[in-house]
C-alpha cells in the first residue's frame, strides 16, 4: 500500500472537487434564472450529470427540479430546437 506522500506526488492524483453552488457568494438555484440553468443542459436538451459538472447530490436534485419547473412553465424549451430547412 502506498503511503500518503507517494499518493500526493502522483500525476494521477484526483483533485478535490468543489460544488459550484455550495461556495460562499455562489448563485442561488432559481427556476426563473434561465441563463444559469441553460449552462447545465446539453445541446440535445438533456441535463448534464453531476459527475461532469461537480454539483453535489442535494444541489443536483434542486437544479433538476428548477429545470423541470422552468420547462413546465415554458420558460425553457424541452429541446433546443433550431429550425433547419432541408430544401434550402
Amino acid at each position: 500500500m502506498k503511503s500518503r506522500e507517494d499518493r500526493k506526488n502522483s500525476p494521477f492524483e484526483e483533485k478535490k472537487r468543489f460544488c459550484p453552488f455550495s461556495q460562499k457568494k455562489s448563485p442561488i438555484i432559481d427556476y426563473k434564472d434561465i441563463r444559469l440553468l441553460s449552462r447545465y443542459i446539453s445541446e440535445k436538451g438533456k441535463m448534464t450529470p453531476s459527475r461532469i459538472t461537480n454539483v453535489s447530490n442535494s444541489k443536483q436534485k434542486e437544479l433538476a427540479r428548477a429545470i423541470k419547473r422552468a420547462r413546465f412553465l415554458s420558460l425553457m424549451s424541452y429541446t433546443n430546437k433550431k429550425k433547419f430547412h432541408k430544401w434550402k
